[in-house]
């Protein structure tokens, strides 16, 4: 799978990922720097090394495809308004029930 691919499957884990680093919620804005360090940081994560070349890159292909999809709208070159709702999930936790 290459990287772009992987990114656009991983859309909602990646923004999630960036989010703990950056302030990136529904509404929000977000420059060319942020999408490029979160994507050469999510890779590191995976053992996958990117220069920041390749990293800007990427982030460029990216965004233009998150502009497709409207996830993303663009403001200039290197600003974005990020339209990505996050699903939440809510995990239930079931205590144990011991029977005697």
């Amino acid at each position: 799978m290459n990287n772009l691919q992987e990114l656009l499957d991983n859309k909602e884990i990646f923004f999630r990922y960036i989010a703990e680093r950056f302030p990136v919620f529904t509404g929000s804005n977000i420059f060319l720097r942020d999408i490029q360090y979160g994507i050469k940081f999510f890779f590191e994560k995976k053992n996958i090394k990117l220069k920041y070349p390749q990293a800007e890159m990427l982030a460029l292909e990216f965004a233009s495809k998150l502009v497709d999809s409207n996830d993303l709208t663009k403001f200039d070159k290197q600003t974005w308004k990020v339209n990505l709702v996050f699903k939440e999930e809510f995990v239930e936790e079931v205590g144990e029930t011991t029977e005697e």
